[in-house]
């Protein structure tokens, strides 16, 4: 389909919640690439230098998805690996299994929201919340 036969082509919206901006981009645009383009931080701290550069193995870009992960790409072996293992993300993920996705491996097919450098929650409410749902 071209955008002069059916007028503009709708591109997905992804919004940032703790920036409060939202951004369009492609279909199939990779997140974080997306992200920093926009001048948005996936990073925190040293992991602005210290890296991966997005081939998905130190897990430092990990993002929550707050709503529309159903309009990302599915995680792939890598990815799900990496957020179990590295030191970034093993312990960042619980209570958040699912919602939790590393910004360099996903990629954007609707609207979604997302929140970057989540925060560990050290109190363990979520650790605890999964097991016992009704404490």
């Amino acid at each position: 389909m071209q955008a002069s036969q059916w007028g503009s082509i709708s591109m997905p919206k992804v919004v940032f919640v703790n920036e409060k901006r939202e951004i369009e981009v492609p279909d199939g645009a990779n997140l974080r690439q997306e992200a920093l383009k926009a001048g948005i931080q996936v990073y925190k701290g040293l992991h602005r230098v210290l890296n991966c550069r997005g081939n998905g193995l130190c897990g430092s870009c990990k993002v929550l998805v707050k709503k529309g992960i159903e309009n990302l790409s599915p995680k792939g072996k890598l990815e799900k690996f990496t957020l179990a293992t590295a030191p970034t993300t093993s312990m960042a993920i619980i209570g958040h299994e699912e919602e939790m996705r590393l910004s360099c491996q996903a990629t954007v097919h609707g609207d979604c929201t997302i929140e970057t450098r989540p925060a560990f929650n050290w109190s363990g409410d979520n650790f605890w919340q999964k097991p016992y749902p009704n404490k």
